[in-house]
């Protein structure tokens, strides 16, 4: 083996021995289950949160609906050449509509939002400020641009505070960055203590993601800012089309002044072939019923508040406020073990381990889902009992 190929085997097999090493799972969905080695499996890894990727009945009124000239399976270059199909100008008005502002912009994916738009806005005369905890997506775009960035404690808007009276003063432009809610821990950003903060500094510009609160959130769905009222605080939110929305793709939503600066400025806009016209005509009709899907909505809350009851009565740690649900364990092989003691018994959980968290906090985690039954739900509550206190009585969603 020549050495470079025998470092990078080197770099694998330590992986490896921690526990860390990743492989790509292969798993033939179908619904809410999924079948990987021969088991089916009720799927609780997955950003579905609202079922409505595994919808078939929308599934199939938006095939039996869609205009003809929207079914494009190509746009075939990037918007800025001949890739502006109609449907995007479409949805993009729909979005704004939605949020009551003058713009929203359309990106292929939550990476290509966070990397570009951060990276854009950030020139040798800004501060980017952004939480310790904001996703990686978000950690490359910041590394990307030209300004200087710091990273305040999670959730820590004292700490906040103090960096911007020691430092706000030297910059043109400040950019707050955070999560509304974060997929690691589940747990949310105070955002009304952020939007006052943001009032104080004029030259600030909050920058809100809200991949995992749109669609969940709010009256409409439309996230964590609509569900506090506090959406015309926000000077970029971005939505993640991939996770409830059953799509693919990422939005922002802003100023038209700030739409404009983006489409001239965001590479991975300017040199990516646009997303196919027939995804952005799903998204569109998702989009439309968005706001009815309230039954849904409850019962995802329903669903993540029986799951935290019986995990306080199970004494499981839980910092989660959300449907997002991680359950420590902290060594990467015992959350490897216990991973797949969940898959044994039915449920598709992953655990999540370094370099996605810190050394030490490797965890399982769930994603809750608003099409799980009564029936799952206790299984799966009887399940995590036996699995982190095998001696505990059994739990049910019913005892709530």
């Amino acid at each position: 083996m020549r050495p470079i190929y025998a470092e990078l085997q080197s770099s694998l097999d330590a992986l490896s021995a921690t526990g860390n090493l990743r492989t790509l799972p292969h798993a033939a969905q179908e619904g809410r289950y999924l079948y990987a080695e021969g088991q089916r499996m009720l799927n609780l890894s997955s950003n579905d949160y609202l079922g409505l990727a595994a919808d078939t009945a929308l599934r199939e009124d938006f095939l039996r609906h869609v205009p003809p000239h929207d079914l494009v399976f190509s746009s075939g270059s990037s918007r800025l050449l001949t890739g502006n199909h109609p449907v995007f100008d479409e949805l993009e008005a729909a979005l704004a509509r939605l949020y009551g502002t003058e713009s929203a912009l359309l990106f292929n994916s939550g990476y290509d939002a966070n990397t570009g738009i951060t990276a854009a806005l950030s020139d040798p005369g800004t501060l980017v400020l952004a939480d310790k905890l904001v996703h990686a997506s978000l950690i490359d775009g910041i590394r990307l641009g030209r300004g200087t960035w710091k990273r305040f404690r999670h959730n820590d808007l004292d700490d906040l505070e103090r960096l911007l009276k020691q430092e706000a003063h030297r910059y043109k432009r400040i950019l707050l960055v955070v999560e509304s809610i974060y997929s690691m821990d589940g747990d949310m950003a105070p955002l009304e203590g952020l939007v006052a903060l943001r009032r104080q500094y004029p030259h600030a510009l909050l920058y809100v993601d809200e991949a995992h609160a749109f669609g969940i959130r709010g009256p409409q769905g439309l996230g964590l800012c609509e569900e506090k009222g506090i959406l015309a605080d926000i000077d970029l939110l971005i939505g993640t089309l991939g996770k409830a929305a059953g799509s693919a793709g990422a939005f922002v939503i802003c100023r038209r002044v700030m739409r404009d600066y983006l489409v001239n400025h965001v590479r991975p806009f300017i040199f990516t072939t646009a997303l196919p016209p027939v995804v952005a005509a799903w998204t569109l009709c998702v989009l439309r019923r968005l706001p009815a899907m309230s039954a849904r909505r409850l019962r995802l809350q329903t669903i993540a508040r029986r799951v935290h009851e019986a995990l306080g009565r199970l004494s499981i740690p839980d910092k989660s406020a959300t449907h997002i649900i991680p359950l420590p364990v902290g060594d990467s092989a015992e959350a490897v073990r216990r991973a797949h003691e969940m898959q044994r018994q039915g449920f598709y959980v992953r655990a999540i381990r370094p370099p996605t968290v810190p050394l030490g906090t490797s965890r399982l985690r769930l994603s809750l889902r608003a099409d799980l039954s009564d029936d799952e739900l206790d299984a799966l509550l009887a399940s995590l009992g036996s699995l982190f206190h095998p001696d505990a009585a059994r739990i049910s969603a019913t005892d709530s």
